[in-house]
């Protein structure tokens, strides 16, 4: 009887942790390994991916995008823990990591491919959103927001070599990230945290 009961008892216990429900968001950032990277290490955010959104063609390359003339925004997939964190909490860190008053790219890296944006998958996702843009200019540090607010449509995944590029090659990514500007504008805005 007691093995039966604990049986009971350790599947109600498992059922009860697989509950949580994993939730998708797309953003766009700049350089998709930086945002990557930083999205990774919010509490609460179960995987990253980096990739395309946007644009006017199927199954764009790097080169494409990067080239300007697909349409394409350099963004990330993020999958998150809805009960570990929220929607709102997850843009709020999201636009602590970015300038959200250049639309016109992200630190070094210019055009509309590297443009800071916000992917919205329905009415409520937009207006939280609009929200959390509101939030963060009323925080007092930036006169003006110009981060896109865009219907989500699809996401490419990036090439394989892309992906936590911040893990497999951590000099050339700490150099790049570095010599962005990336780091010294959020540390100049936000201090050291």
């Amino acid at each position: 009887m007691n093995k039966i009961k604990f049986l009971l008892i350790s599947m109600m216990t498992l059922s009860t942790v697989s509950m949580a429900e994993i939730k998708v968001a797309y953003l766009a950032g700049g350089c998709f390994w930086c945002t990557e990277a930083d999205m990774e290490k919010v509490p609460g955010v179960v995987d990253v991916i980096s990739g395309y959104s946007g644009g006017h063609i199927k199954n764009p390359t790097y080169d494409q995008v990067s080239g300007g003339t697909t349409g394409h925004i350099e963004s990330i997939e993020v999958k998150y823990d809805s009960d570990k964190i929220s929607y709102s909490q997850l843009l709020h860190s999201f636009l602590k990591g970015v300038d959200p008053t250049d639309g016109n790219g992200q630190f070094v890296d210019r055009g509309y491919q590297y443009s800071p944006a916000i992917f919205y998958q329905n009415i409520n996702e937009e207006n939280l959103a609009k929200k959390a843009l509101n939030q963060i200019q009323k925080e007092g540090h930036f006169s003006e927001i110009n981060v896109r607010l865009l219907p989500f449509d699809k996401f490419y995944v990036a090439e394989e070599y892309h992906q936590d590029y911040y893990k497999k090659n951590p000099i050339r990514y700490k150099y790049y990230r570095y010599r962005s500007g990336r780091d010294q504008f959020l540390e100049k805005v936000w201090g050291k945290n």
